[in-house]
């Protein structure tokens, strides 16, 4: 819009200085004639005038001017704090009326930016409002509207914005809300024993403390227990751990009448239950060159507790040789086998054949120990195939294969280790280097020499001898679980012969298979949440199609979805988890569960509607802070002059700053030189004939 302006300035023709100077020459002229009250004083005094009045030069001076409309803001926010308590539909409510109210002001051109939802740093609302500036002339702006409910975390110290920031709030004040707060919570507990979470339950918005609060303690989706806690007091919960692997808790704290929302009245803690050291019992028997490679892979691990005893001479051999040379100490049968056997979680037996050394009672505790959840590795060589063979005690009740008869046993020749087609599924042999990529290709590692045929009884064979032979088998008996590795050769790798082969990694997990490490679990469904997105993994050895897999979202609304199969007998489900809490996946047969966080803490921190965080910026600015309900109780936008106060009763203001161009300018003298000539003359005549009266 275009205007014009007139304004009288003056462009004096001498300096100042000398302006000033002949202004008091003629005051000091006229003082005397004053004084005395001459005739024709007032007429010199009028001619002395027009004189410094020509030498001032004074001008009508016209401006054309493009004025330039003022620009208010409009900061909304976005965040997940709003999207309670019905504040997101205030908001937009609130945001509509005021861009058509806006847009009757004269004069006035309204920005809007929005503080959306993003990270883990809370509401960034300043951030989204130093955005909306960066393009705004500071002498263009007329004011800052935020609408938000407060809870803000990038309040800069000292905000200036040099017009005023106006706060409008959904809701009333007075709100409250109840929050579950976890002080501690362990990442990881020993299995065996437990861990202790530090919660507290506090009711934000409330003066004091009301009765004790119900707490609820579910873990992995089973029957929830009870606590009682006050309100504001720390509350200890302790929790066994059980089992390895992740287990999810989810803690909530009843509902309190009034308050806001119930989003932050619950907490996820994942805690992963590892074991404590591993005590292993390894019984070798006659000396063999593998027997030392035993020794070396289970002392090399630092969370293995190792006991190992070598027979060196059976019982029935008599050489006439001292017992004091024979071994440092006593074989501790008695107290090995039947006293303190349930501490051991891995026995190994490395070429060992029964010769009358252990009772078959003792041997009948090992496999009760199998039975009721211990574990079984054993490294069989010719010694499987006599009499002596454990296989024909009771410990090959517990067995997955019995030796063949006779001279079919034995089998010396060379060979490379297959990984079979159950093999390449089961995570005990998946992904071996060197391993042959199908049932039909050839591994690449070392060959041997010698090993074991014998009947399948049970389990999963996952490699093979020659001509498809069974040469490692895993099977689970009753609770416990058993490892039968039919030939004594796999030292051979270690020593790097014929290029050598994963020996060390190959016995690591099946130790650790047999001890139910959740990654090495052949048949199972985990759960996990990263990013946002829920990822269900159902792994089988079985080559049947997967099933379909039931999710359950935290609000309770369960989907159907079917897996698509992957590499090493794993079928995956993925989808976006977008609401906090607990998530449950399941086959039919296992259920997993998942945690996910919310993805903003602090935002659902403290859910109330409060001005308390911006305030001070608010104040400093000159703007207000009003609560405008569902949107309907919207203060009036008003145009105020700079230094006018910028809000009252009912009504908010924005500074009308009045900035422009000017786009053209003429000046016209008021009192031009011939002008100020004649009338000098003309007073002076008559001051003269006045005075010569």
């Amino acid at each position: 819009m275009v205007q014009s302006f007139s304004s009288i300035d003056l462009a004096p023709i001498l300096p100042h200085w000398l302006v000033a100077a002949l202004a008091v020459i003629a005051v000091l002229a006229l003082a005397p004639a004053l004084w005395r009250r001459a005739r024709g004083a007032g007429w010199r005094a009028l001619a002395f005038l027009l004189i410094l009045g020509a030498i001032a030069n004074p001008r009508l001076v016209q401006q054309t001017r493009e004025m330039r409309p003022d620009i208010a803001l409009l900061a909304v926010d976005g965040s997940a704090s709003t999207s309670v308590a019905g504040r997101e539909a205030a908001i937009a409510a609130a945001r509509a009326q005021i861009e058509a109210r806006a847009g009757r002001l004269p004069d006035l051109e309204l920005r809007t930016v929005t503080a959306e939802e993003g990270g883990s740093q809370g509401t960034r609302l300043f951030t989204a409002i130093e955005r909306g500036l960066a393009d705004i002339p500071r002498a263009r702006l007329a004011g800052i509207i935020a609408l938000s409910d407060g809870q803000v975390h990038d309040v800069p110290p000292g905000f200036a914005a040099d017009a005023p920031l106006h706060l409008l709030l959904p809701g009333r004040a007075g709100e409250v809300d109840r929050r579950l707060r976890v002080i501690e919570a362990p990442g990881f507990g020993i299995v065996g024993r437990g861990v202790e979470m530090r919660v507290v339950v506090e009711d934000l918005g409330v003066a004091n403390a009301g009765a004790p609060v119900r707490l609820s303690i579910r873990r992995d989706g089973g029957a929830p227990r009870t606590e009682s806690v006050v309100p504001g007091r720390e509350h200890r919960i302790a929790l066994p751990i059980e089992r390895g692997g992740p287990s999810v808790v989810e803690i909530t704290a009843e509902e309190r009448p009034g308050e806001v929302s119930t989003v932050n009245n619950s907490a996820i803690v994942t805690v992963n239950g590892v074991r404590d050291r591993l005590r292993v019992l390894l019984v070798s028997g006659e000396p063999h060159a593998g027997e030392r490679t035993w020794r070396r892979l289970l002392k090399a691990d630092p969370n293995v507790d190792l006991v190992h005893f070598t027979i060196l001479r059976p019982p029935e051999k008599d050489d006439l040789t001292p017992l004091n040379e024979l071994a440092l100490i006593a074989f501790p049968v008695r107290e090995l086998f039947q006293q303190k056997l349930r501490d051991f979680d891995l026995i190994v037996f490395d070429r060992f054949s029964n010769r009358g050394i252990l009772p078959p009672q003792y041997l009948r505790n090992i496999a009760d120990h199998v039975r009721q959840g211990g574990a079984l590795l054993m490294s069989v060589g010719p010694e499987f195939t006599g009499p002596a063979s454990l296989a024909n005690t009771p410990l090959g009740q517990v067995l997955p294969a019995r030796p063949l008869l006779g001279n079919q046993a034995l089998l010396e020749a060379a060979f490379r280790a297959q990984v079979s087609d159950t093999g390449l599924r089961h995570p005990v042999t998946e992904g071996l280097a060197g391993a042959n990529a199908n049932a039909a290709a050839q591994a690449s590692w070392g060959r041997w020499y010698r090993m074991l045929r014998t009947e399948p009884i049970g389990g999963a064979n996952i490699m093979n001898g020659p001509d498809g032979n069974p040469l490692l088998l895993l099977d689970r008996v009753g609770e416990g679980r058993v490892a039968l590795l039919l030939s004594d050769q796999i030292w051979l790798w270690s020593r790097g012969h014929d290029g050598g082969g994963p020996q060390a990694e190959l016995l690591r997990r099946i130790a650790h298979w047999l001890m139910r490490e959740p990654e090495l679990e052949e048949e199972d469904l985990t759960a996990s949440i990263a990013q946002g997105r829920l990822t269900v993994t159902r792994r089988s050895i079985a080559d049947a199609p997967p099933p379909e897999i039931a999710v359950t979202a935290p609000d309770g609304t369960t989907s159907r979805h079917t897996p698509e199969r992957r590499e090493g007998g794993r079928a995956v489900v993925e989808l976006p988890a977008t609401r906090a809490g607990v998530w449950s996946a399941t086959d039919g047969t296992r259920t997993a569960f998942a945690a996910a966080e919310a993805a903003n803490p602090p935002e659902i921190a403290d859910l109330r509607a409060d001005p308390g965080r911006v305030q001070p910026a608010v104040d400093s600015s000159g703007g207000t802070a009003r609560w405008i309900g569902d949107g309907s109780a919207l203060p009036d936008l008003r145009r105020v002059s700079m230094g006018r106060d910028a809000a009252g009763p009912g009504w908010i203001g924005l500074v009308r700053r009045e900035d422009h161009t000017v786009t053209g300018i003429s000046a016209l003298p008021l009192l031009p030189p011939w002008m100020a000539l004649l009338l000098v003359l003309g007073v002076a005549v008559i001051a003269w004939r006045r005075e010569g009266r």
